[in-house]
């Protein structure tokens, strides 16, 4: 066959397709690494063990970035070897064809290929990074192989749905430790090389394979059922993985007994890398983490990294079953590793944890979950993935944060124990296999009675949600639903099926119902029938409260007179905390879109004044930072007195709290305290800068000063921010946070420093913040901490950079997940329509496929905010007044 008769044929079949051809599937991998750690290069042979399932005279997997030196492929039937007479790579793709002068016949065989590559810099595939021997950088090698980068280490054929088995073998230098999937099989030592072989490992998906070779550490327990669990640290640093290590024991007993089947490997391995591209990967039986995500050391860890390792390390255990042992059959259905390992990561935090009230911080994640699906460029839980590059981009608040938030709401509405028993029959029917979304809702419909298919149909294969609107007339109670979209705009969306849960004036007073058509009606005394509670009194205070501790995901708008009692409720504390969230968050999220005045938002939040507990106040203090993101483009004139307004609300929290802790205190304290002096700082409130200011001076005389804890740190940090200027000759903010970053050897100090390092008021210091963090001092993986950080001062110089250094930025750091953060933190700040079009034209431009979806959301997200400000304009001068008597009455 002529080059160009088998590239005619690669164009028509092979180009351009979703998937791989199915004329070949691999059962095992026996796969052999040759690292040069000093030439930061490799070498490799892999032989896939497969069967034939129809003649074909071509093998079509994937691999990116590899030369191929040698291909065969040899028939265990007839034992004749088959040698291809080419090597067509198609980069574009990601796909080798090996074509065959003769049909491979149907049976089984093993392909063999000798392959090299380089190790890159840019955390994905086998990558290198390097860690501190002494003084001197030496490399290391790790590998991130989700979601399709397997194939840049080895030819494979990388989808989900092609399990098989692996056998890892790896040579290393002997002072370092290698560590894979399996345990260690055999080692043997040549010189000042060893090659390492691991056992073969269960059936699993190719973007689970893992290999790290490094200098560390390691504690190490056996849980009840004998699996040995180990956390790899850096060297010195060993005891800082025993929090994280008492984390994971717990959570492999946890998850065992919940869904009924035991951990299916030997051992589980966690291991701290100095470089990474995610917080964690849950690769089988090796969790690779960045370091400040596994590592606790409580005299710098704050309150919010213990409970977030808590949450992390539960996630990527609860992989092993919602993830590695039944996987997802296409990327189309990644929310059903995500969005169940989020989920169950809060429920097991909770056993762990109950102090923590964490299904109360949840509704962090609901919110997060509801602001990006109220886009019009959102997508559906269930997104079609035609080209795997592209997936990256889905791994977003509507996979993790919407999937988590209606597998609660599912959850809630079926019950624990019913829920519960579903998931483990899930996993007993589909272990070591693949499902699609379907499957698990034909199992949860089986054990359950309930159509659940056709009821969260709406929920994950349409994007978006309802907002509930609820009237009161002549004792009916009327419910209509409409999706809502943030901007405002009418959408011909189907109906949800919307699990409505409401109270009467009572928590006794309880009613569930599925609202399955547009509009719905109930009269009240049908409620009061079916309740246990006292007889209502239907007077003109009876409030009514829609979705009971926020555990729909919906929106409520109540009508004017209703909406009124609710507030009035919430005065005379007959709301739980989540309800008060739930209310809070939903005028916010009317307000925004245009549905409710900013002066009903105000006079809501002042009736909070008195609240104390932490996910309330954490959402109160979020919508402070959005109100001020807004009116300093459309009422810059009151800026002050919002600021003063928002100050004054938060008073009373901490005078509660001071500075110091108290010996006994909460964990939510801890957290809360943290917060509130932050904000403050960053409102711009004398005497919590003036105290952080002389605290943080304290700190820098003496880096083990007790008057500057790991909670309040962060505070310190931006009060001496945005107290820094481009023309003090002083030892300024930016200089002194500087260097403390350069001084630290803790991972977690250099986090929290970046987090601040943009937060100046002066734009010049956010440019030279700016360009610290591409420089060789930051580490790409912690670009992100920085970029998160910019102050709203800083806005307009950090889009002037960005557009002088993009090419840079794309030359840099490639087309991976950190490019996405560039645009998102640094346009979504924006509040005009000039700025979207200006951005718009940039990009058009200047664009990458990457960014694609990113950037049509921060773009809507700047619309947005844009159409909010036009509203707030024309409320002017009746907000100053407002503002003005809400800060000074309660004086």
């Amino acid at each position: 066959m002529e080059k160009k008769q088998q590239k005619k044929i690669m164009e028509q079949e092979f180009k351009g397709q979703t998937r791989l051809p199915k004329f070949a599937i691999p059962k095992s991998y026996n796969l052999y690494l040759q690292p040069d750690l000093f030439a930061c290069n490799f070498s490799g042979t892999v032989e896939i063990r497969l069967t034939i399932t129809e003649p074909s005279s071509f093998m079509v997997l994937n691999s990116l970035e590899l030369k191929i030196h040698e291909a065969s492929f040899t028939s265990e039937s007839n034992n004749q070897k088959y040698l291809p007479f080419d090597v067509l790579v198609d980069d574009e793709d990601e796909i080798l064809v090996l074509p065959f002068d003769v049909p491979i016949s149907v049976g089984d065989g093993v392909l063999k290929i000798d392959f090299s590559g380089s190790l890159n810099e840019h955390l994905r595939g086998f990558y290198r990074c390097t860690y501190l021997d002494g003084e001197t950088k030496k490399n290391m090698v790790a590998t991130q192989f989700e979601a399709v980068d397997a194939r840049r280490c080895f030819p494979c054929w990388d989808e989900p749905a092609l399990k098989a088995t692996f056998r890892v073998a790896i040579d290393a230098p002997v002072e370092l430790t290698a560590l894979s999937n399996m345990p260690v099989a055999d080692e043997t030592i040549h010189g000042n090389i060893k090659t390492v072989t691991f056992q073969e490992s269960p059936l699993m998906s190719t973007y689970l394979v893992a290999v790290v070779l490094g200098v560390f550490d390691h504690v190490e327990q056996t849980t009840s059922d004998g699996i040995k669990v180990r956390v790899y640290c850096p060297k010195g640093k060993r005891d800082e993985g025993t929090y994280a290590l008492s984390l994971a024991v717990k959570s492999l007993d946890l998850f065992s007994q919940y869904f009924s089947m035991a951990y299916p490997l030997p051992k589980l391995d966690m291991v701290a890398v100095p470089e990474f591209s995610g917080g964690a990967m849950e690769n089988n039986g090796l969790i690779i983490f960045r370091e400040n995500e596994l590592l606790q050391n409580d005299l710098i860890s704050s309150a919010s990294r213990k409970q977030r390792l808590a949450i992390v390390m539960a996630h990527e255990v609860a992989h092993h079953w919602f993830g590695n042992l039944v996987t997802m059959e296409w990327w189309t259905h990644l929310w059903l590793n995500e969005g169940f390992a989020t989920w169950i990561s809060y429920l097991a935090t909770d056993i762990m944890f109950p102090e923590w009230k964490i299904w109360a911080q949840f509704l962090q994640m609901v919110t997060s979950g509801l602001r990006i699906d109220a886009l019009q460029g959102s997508h559906p839980i269930e997104i079609e993935v035609k080209y795997a590059r592209l997936v990256n981009e889905t791994f977003d608040d509507v996979c993790y944060k919407k999937g988590s938030s209606v597998v609660r709401m599912l959850q809630g509405y079926l019950g624990d124990a019913i829920f519960q028993k579903s998931l483990s029959a899930y996993m007993k029917r589909y272990a070591w296999g693949n499902a699609k979304t379907e499957d698990l809702w034909s199992v949860l419909s089986e054990v359950s009675g309930v159509r659940v298919n056709s009821m969260m149909d709406s929920w994950t294969k349409q994007k978006g949600y309802p907002v509930i609107s609820v009237k009161l007339k002549d004792q009916f109670l009327e419910f209509e639903q409409a999706q809502f979209l943030s901007s405002g705009q009418a959408s011909n969306a189907a109906n949800w099926i919307v699990p409505i849960t409401l109270i009467l004036g009572s928590y006794k007073r309880r009613k569930t119902f599925l609202l399955e058509t547009e509009v719905g009606r109930f009269h009240l005394s049908d409620l009061d029938q079916s309740s246990n509670g006292d007889p209502i009194s239907f007077g003109e205070d009876l409030w009514i409260k829609v979705n009971v501790e926020q555990s729909g995901f919906y929106r409520v708008k109540y009508e004017n007179k209703l909406s009124a009692r609710l507030k009035k409720a919430v005065v005379d504390n007959q709301l739980s905390a989540t309800d008060k969230f739930g209310i809070l968050d939903d005028v916010f999220a009317l307000c925004e879109s245009c549905e409710l005045p900013l002066s009903n938002l105000l006079s809501l939040m002042d009736v909070y004044r008195k609240e104390l507990d932490y996910a309330l106040l954490s959402r109160l203090m979020d919508i402070c930072y959005s109100i001020l993101e807004v009116s300093t483009d459309a009422i810059p004139g009151s800026v002050n007195d919002l600021k003063a307004f928002f100050i004054s609300l938060l008073q009373f929290s901490a005078g509660k709290l001071g500075w110091e802790s108290v010996p006994g205190e909460s964990h939510l304290d801890a957290l809360l305290r943290g917060e509130i002096l932050l904000t403050l700082a960053v409102l711009g409130h004398d005497g919590t800068i003036n105290k952080a200011m002389n605290r943080f001076e304290a700190f820098l005389n003496d880096r083990n000063t007790p008057f500057l804890s790991a909670d309040t740190r962060k505070a310190a940090y931006v009060a001496a921010m945005r107290n820094s200027n481009s023309t003090n000759t002083k030892r300024d903010g930016f200089e002194s946070l500087l260097k403390i970053y350069r001084e630290s050897d803790a991972v977690q100090e250099k986090e929290r420093v970046l987090r601040c390092i943009a937060t100046s008021s002066d734009p010049e210091v956010v440019e030279d913040a700016l360009n610290l963090l591409v420089s060789d001092a930051v580490r790409d993986q912690d670009i992100v901490y920085g970029l998160a950080g910019i102050s709203l001062e800083g806005r307009e110089m950090a889009w002037r950079w960005l557009k002088e250094k993009w090419s840079f930025i794309l030359n840099k750091y490639g087309d991976g997940l950190l490019i996405t953060h560039f645009v998102r933190d640094i346009i979504s700040p924006f509040c005009s329509h000039e700025k979207a079009d200006e951005i718009e034209t940039f990009f058009t431009e200047h664009g990458t496929g990457a960014i694609e979806m990113n950037l049509k959301q921060s773009i809507e997200k700047v619309r947005i905010k844009a159409r909010w400000a036009e509203s707030i304009v024309k409320q002017e001068s009746s907000i100053e007044e407002l503002v003005q008597q809400l800060t000074y009455s309660n004086k």
